[in-house]
């Protein structure tokens, strides 16, 4: 039976979240995560939509994409479509056609889960190995250790100085205000956190998004910053013991979270926090400029 490429609506979303909820698993490799839609939903509804596409057999979805950017599509396949021969050929060959609308001419990448078939055959069809990423994860059935300092949960009338808190912890950043909103008016948001953690003196210093996806499932962290003039001070482990703990309290299995290879720091504050490396993966990625 073919398989069928769409965009949803923006009403539809809602779907699309819960079918992301229901592939995430321990046993799986770490692939897209409902809170990574999430995350992106700060751009709102419609803008996500547009950002969105899904596979579907029958009439069931079998995988999802999210253009993270005009040319990185990030992948999630249901548990028996991630070695399905024609799932896999007919995600290849929409990716990798510029005409299908999926991504543009020119250096374009695509993250997909550890093991997926699809990554074999852009490969055959001549994609290329990119930058290395490290999934990390920590095991939420015991307790997890005090982050030793005071958290505080951010609701709708602190927005400003969560925004303001990551603002500062990565250079470029445009959140704002109004973006924590966009966020938190998302249907992933149900049952997500966004946290801090201040110093003596009273001020934010790190904060972080933590996004459950049901009971007994991998919970995301996405994001989690320290202020640039607040670190290497503990900060940053802090906030990532809130966030587990956060999760545990939510009835998640584990906490995961992926980051650049490159980024040494951040590998380095996560493993301070409990969480183990797991196999290193690459993107890969496609020039046809």
């Amino acid at each position: 039976m073919a398989i069928e490429m769409g965009r949803p609506e923006a009403g539809a979303l809602g779907d699309v979240v819960r079918v992301l909820r229901e592939w995430q698993d321990d046993a799986a490799p770490v692939q897209l995560h409902p809170g990574d839609v999430g995350w992106f939903w700060r751009f709102g509804a419609e803008r996500t939509a547009e950002a969105t596409r899904t596979w579907s057999r029958a009439g069931k979805v079998v995988a999802v994409g999210l253009l993270d950017g005009a040319d990185l599509l990030r992948l999630a396949f249901a548990p028996e479509a991630f070695r399905d021969r024609e799932v896999a050929r007919q995600v290849a060959q929409d990716v990798s056609a510029p005409e299908h609308g999926v991504l543009p001419d020119g250096k374009v990448h695509v993250e997909a889960p550890t093991g997926a078939l699809v990554q074999d055959l852009l490969l055959e069809g001549g994609w290329e190995s990119g930058e290395p990423w490290t999934p990390l994860r920590r095991d939420l059935g015991a307790p997890v250790p005090d982050p030793g300092v005071p958290v505080e949960v951010i609701g709708p009338e602190r927005a400003r100085e969560w925004a303001a808190v990551l603002r500062a912890s990565f250079d470029g950043s445009t959140f704002t205000e109004e973006r924590w909103h966009a966020m938190a008016a998302g249907a992933p948001y149900a049952g997500a956190r966004c946290l801090v953690i201040r110093h003596e003196k009273g001020e934010a210093v790190a904060a972080v998004a933590v996004w459950p996806a049901g009971k007994g499932r991998p919970g995301l962290i996405e994001p989690m910053g320290v202020h640039r003039d607040h670190r290497r001070h503990g900060y940053g482990r802090a906030i990532t013991l809130a966030a587990a703990h956060a999760l545990r309290e939510s009835g998640s299995s584990s906490v995961v979270v992926c980051t650049p290879s490159s980024n040494v720091g951040a590998v380095a504050t996560y493993r301070s926090a409990g969480l183990e490396t797991l196999p290193e993966r690459r993107d890969l990625y496609r020039d046809a400029s």
